[in-house]
């Protein structure tokens, strides 16, 4: 599961209302290669909540992302390259995202988050 995934979830389990960022357990990471769009990664700049981003990759072994970031840092291919790698090449291959609220654990396997909600938690 790539960190753009990781940023985009959230605990949808009822009477949750902080669900967001899942905390992330890792028990194998991964780096998979990706050919870098600049494009695409000023893009997606806006949609990403960087704190998150940040604490995840750290969660990963990554701490090259700066703490704070402003648009004008997409003209520098340094500042791509690293948001290119810690967004799209690093990948939790097993372990978890944790409810930040209830703590409940969704399983990570084979870079898959099952996410599935139990009938009680609907």
């Amino acid at each position: 599961m790539r960190l753009l995934t990781h940023n985009m979830l959230s605990s949808n389990i009822k009477g949750v209302t902080s669900g967001f960022p899942l905390r992330i357990e890792v028990e194998k990471m991964v780096e998979k290669e990706v050919e870098l769009n600049a494009d695409f990664l000023r893009n997606m700049f806006a949609k990403v909540e960087w704190k998150a981003l940040v604490e995840a990759s750290k969660t990963l072994g990554y701490t090259e992302l700066p703490d704070n970031v402003e648009p004008s840092m997409l003209d520098s291919d340094e500042f791509l390259n690293r948001f290119h790698h810690a967004l799209l090449e690093l990948h939790l291959e097993e372990g978890a995202l944790v409810c930040p609220e209830t703590g409940r654990k969704f399983p990570v396997n084979k870079g898959i988050p099952n996410m599935l909600l139990h009938e009680d938690e609907v």
